[in-house]
C-alpha cells in the first residue's frame, strides 16, 4: 500500500532513472518492480504531459505532496515549472522547436529589420507581404535558426478554425483531456509565432484578436487564460495584403477584417532578390547538391538569373501573366542536378505553365545562354510495338 514514505522514495529513484517525464509504461513497470500497485495517484490527467507520460516535476510542486523523505530539496513553484525550458513533450521525446540552420541561405531584403524585431523579444506582429516564393516564410525561420529562437509555423486555409489554432478536448487513453494548439504552445513557450498564408483565412481567424493586440486569450474549452510568455510575437505571411486578389493569381486569398490587420505594427514588402543575391542563392544550392560548382555551373546561374530578371520585367509591365520565383530556380537547379541537362531542367520545371507560356519562357533562355538546342520539344509519333 502507497503512503507518505514509500511515495517519496518511489518518486526519487524514478527521477534518478527516467528524469523529471516519465512514461506511463515506465511507471508501471517501476511501481511492480518496487513491489506496490499502479500509482494512480501520480498518473492523473493534471500531470500529463503528453500522450502516455507525467511530469513529475509538476507533481512534486503541487501542494498537496509531502516532502521527499531523502536529501532535503525546496520544492520549486509551480509557476516556475510551467513556463520552464522550451521543450514540448511529444510522445517520449522532448521536442525543441528551434529551426535548423539551412547553409545555403541568403540575407536580402528586410532581414536585418525583421532580425532587430525578434531579437529584441518585445511582442511586435508584424504582417510581411509580397510575390509567391520569394522567401518570406522561409526567411522568417531562419532569422529564428540564427537567433536560436523557437518557432512554430502554422500553414492557414480557408477550413482553419478556433479548434486548429487554440485547441480542443480529445480522448486520450480513455481521458478527456484539452489538447492545447499551436498557437497557444507558441504563447506558453515565448515563441514565434508565424501565421503563414495568413490572406487564405476566413473569418475565423478573428479568434485571435486578442492575442494579436497582445492581451492573451481566455481558452472556453479549458476554462483558463493564458498569457503570453516573455518574447512571444507573432508573423503573419500573406501574398497579398489582406485586401483580396484582383487579377485572380492567388485564388482563396480573402479580404480580412480592417481590426485584424490594424493590430500588425508594421508591413514588410517582399520583393524578389535582385541578381547578385539570387545567383549566390542558386550557387550555394548547387554546391550543396554538387559538392563543387564548375564554370558550366556558374554560367548556367547567370544565364538564370538573367533569364528570370527579364521574366519579371515583363511581367511588371503586364506583357506577361506568368512570373520565375526564387523557388523556381532552386528547383531548376535541383532537377539540373539529377539530370546534368539544363534544357531538360527548364522544360521539366516550366511544365506547370501553358504551352504558349512554357514555350516563350523555354524560347528566351535559349537566346540568352545563346543554346540553340534548348528550344521546346516537338512531338515525335512513336511506332507501335
Amino acid at each position: 500500500m502507497w503512503n507518505k514514505t514509500n511515495k517519496a522514495e518511489f518518486l526519487s529513484k524514478l527521477t534518478e532513472e527516467f528524469g523529471t517525464v516519465v512514461r506511463n509504461k515506465d511507471i508501471k513497470s517501476a511501481a511492480k518492480a518496487y513491489g506496490q500497485s499502479h500509482p494512480q495517484w501520480l498518473t492523473r490527467p493534471e500531470y500529463r504531459t503528453g500522450h502516455g507520460s507525467y511530469d513529475l516535476a509538476i507533481y512534486q510542486g503541487n501542494a498537496n505532496v509531502i516532502p521527499m523523505t531523502t536529501a532535503p530539496v525546496a520544492p520549486a513553484p509551480v509557476a516556475a515549472v510551467v513556463v520552464s525550458a522550451p521543450k514540448i513533450e511529444v510522445g517520449s521525446n522532448m521536442q525543441n522547436l528551434i529551426p535548423a540552420k539551412d547553409k545555403n541561405f541568403v540575407k536580402f531584403g528586410f532581414y536585418a529589420d525583421l532580425r532587430n524585431i525578434i531579437s529584441s523579444k518585445m511582442f511586435f506582429p508584424v504582417f510581411i507581404t509580397g510575390m509567391s516564393g520569394n522567401g518570406k516564410t522561409y526567411g522568417s525561420q531562419q532569422i529564428c535558426a540564427q537567433l536560436g529562437r523557437e518557432c512554430i509555423t502554422v500553414p492557414i486555409t480557408i477550413e482553419t478554425d478556433e479548434s486548429d489554432l487554440l485547441g480542443d478536448k480529445t480522448l486520450i487513453d480513455g481521458n478527456v483531456v484539452f489538447a492545447k494548439g499551436p498557437v497557444v504552445d507558441a504563447m506558453e513557450r515565448g515563441a514565434v509565432l508565424i501565421l503563414d498564408e495568413v490572406d487564405l483565412a476566413s473569418n475565423k481567424i478573428m479568434c485571435l484578436q486578442s492575442i494579436i493586440d497582445g492581451k492573451g486569450v481566455y481558452l472556453k474549452k479549458d476554462n483558463r487564460f493564458v498569457t503570453p510568455a516573455a518574447g512571444f510575437t507573432v508573423i503573419a505571411t500573406a501574398n497579398t495584403k489582406g485586401k483580396g486578389s484582383d487579377d485572380g493569381r492567388f485564388i482563396g486569398t480573402n479580404v480580412l477584417n480592417e481590426a485584424f490587420l490594424e493590430r500588425f505594427k508594421v508591413t514588410f514588402e517582399q520583393e524578389y532578390p535582385v541578381q547578385s543575391v539570387e545567383k549566390k542563392i542558386l550557387v550555394n544550392n548547387l554546391e550543396s547538391l554538387k559538392g563543387s560548382v564548375s564554370v558550366d555551373d556558374k554560367k548556367m546561374v547567370e544565364d538564370l538569373t538573367m533569364w528570370s530578371g527579364a521574366i519579371r520585367k515583363t511581367f511588371e509591365e503586364g506583357g506577361i501573366d506568368e512570373i520565375i520565383s526564387t523557388r523556381r530556380l532552386v528547383h531548376i537547379v535541383e532537377t539540373y542536378s539529377i539530370f546534368n541537362d539544363v534544357s531538360k531542367a527548364i522544360e521539366l520545371c516550366t511544365n506547370r505553365f501553358d504551352d504558349e507560356t512554357k514555350a516563350s519562357f523555354v524560347d528566351l533562355f535559349a537566346k540568352i545562354s545563346g543554346d540553340d538546342q534548348i528550344a521546346p520539344e516537338v512531338e515525335e509519333e512513336i511506332e507501335p510495338f
